[in-house]
Order: structure tokens, then sequence, then C-alpha cells
């Protein structure tokens, strides 16, 4: 998905500060709350990570008009009634510059691999020879690299939303601490600018795979 891919949130590492201090409040020292700032950054930076994974993942699923085998990246095939990717049922190849060569495992799914692709959204017509399907990449005209590049600008205003998602819930989560007297008002100052870094830093990171995709599709 481009929130991640994790289902962990903010809230997992103040569960976690909630246990400790349920596990500590009957000793007869003063509880101190545990979270630090590499706590609130690790768990934060891993999930704007796995999104910046994401991101890169579905542009690479929107061709330039070149032939890539990431191009099938989101195929899922209907085997056996299961949706499985087609990297675990196939090889994927590229024969010269604009022809990729699907060569299934188990050449008895073949015709759902080729309905698979009739399905897609990818726009790629199938031959089968009955061992093997070939998908040809046809040329993109100026308009339909101007579509793509909408598309793939969508995908990554998609990221930047996970990324802030990810702030607020680091924030939200460190302000419920302060609230709670567990943070003091400078400690959360810290954490927050902190989170507000990362979340700065991967932004831009999305902003510059995009410009490079774009590039890509433009390119003649």
């Amino acid at each position: 998905h481009l929130n991640g891919g994790d289902s962990t949130s903010a809230l997992d590492w103040v569960k976690t500060v909630k246990s400790r201090r349920s596990i500590l409040i009957c000793h007869p020292l003063p509880v101190v709350c545990e979270l630090t700032e590499n706590d609130t950054a690790e768990k934060s930076e891993a999930r704007m990570q796995k999104t910046i994974d994401s991101v890169k993942s579905a542009f690479n699923s929107v061709g330039t008009g070149r032939a890539s085998p990431s191009l099938l990246d989101r195929i899922q095939v209907n085997y056996y009634g299961a949706d499985t990717p087609l990297n675990s049922l196939a090889t994927v190849s590229v024969f010269g510059t604009s022809t990729l060569v699907v060569e299934p495992y188990d050449k008895s799914c073949i015709s759902d691999i080729e309905r698979s692709f009739m399905e897609s959204d990818i726009g790629l017509t199938p031959n089968s020879d009955g061992s093997t399907i070939r998908l040809s990449i046809p040329q993109l005209t100026k308009e339909r690299r101007s579509q793509l590049v909408k598309q793939v600008k969508s995908m990554a205003e998609d990221g930047r939303v996970a990324i802030r998602n990810i702030r607020r819930d680091a924030v939200d989560s460190i302000k419920k601490l302060e609230k709670k007297s567990e943070l003091g008002k400078d400690e959360s100052k810290t954490f927050q600018d902190r989170v507000q870094k990362l979340t700065d830093k991967y932004v831009k990171t999305i902003e510059s795979v995009y410009k490079q995709k774009e590039e890509d599709i433009m390119k003649v």
C-alpha cells in the first residue's frame, strides 16, 4: 500500500510505554517514561521508508515505452483460486528493447496468466504460443506520456500524504504522553522536531524519485 505497507502505528510504542508503566508502578521509585527520541524516530522512519519503497514499486509498474520486467510487478494471477504474484509463477525477461517474454513454470496455467494480462490496466495484449507469452511494448505518443506523468504525479501525492499521516500519528502520541506528564515539554518538543525533520526528508525523497520518473517517461 502507500501508507508504509505496515500495520505498526505510533500508538504501538505508546502501548509499550503504558505496559512498562503498569509493571513499574508497584516499584517504590518514581516511574520514569522510557520513551526515547530513538524510539520515536526509528518507528516513524521505518514506516516512512516502507512508504518510499511502495512509491518506487508503483512507479516501476508505469511504462516508459521501454521493456522492463518491473512493468508486470503488480500482476496477480488467479492460480487454483488464489491470487498469486506473476513472478511466483513465471520468469519474465526482455527480448530486444520492446518485448517482454513470460515463461510459466507450470505450462497449464498459461491461460490464467494471459487472462490476468487482459484484465489488468497495463494496456498490453498477450501473444501466446502455448509455452511462452510475449508482450510487445508500444511506443508512447506525446499524449500518452502526458497521461502517465499525471498518473505518477498522483502516486507521488499519495506517498506524500502517507508520510504526513505517519508524522501526525507520531506527534499525536507524543502530545498524549506530554499531557499525561510522562514527557516534559522540552522533551516533547525535541521529539516532535525530530519527527518533522524525518517528514521533510522523506517528502523530499518522494519529490526526487517523482522528478526522475517524469524525466524517464518524457524521454523519447
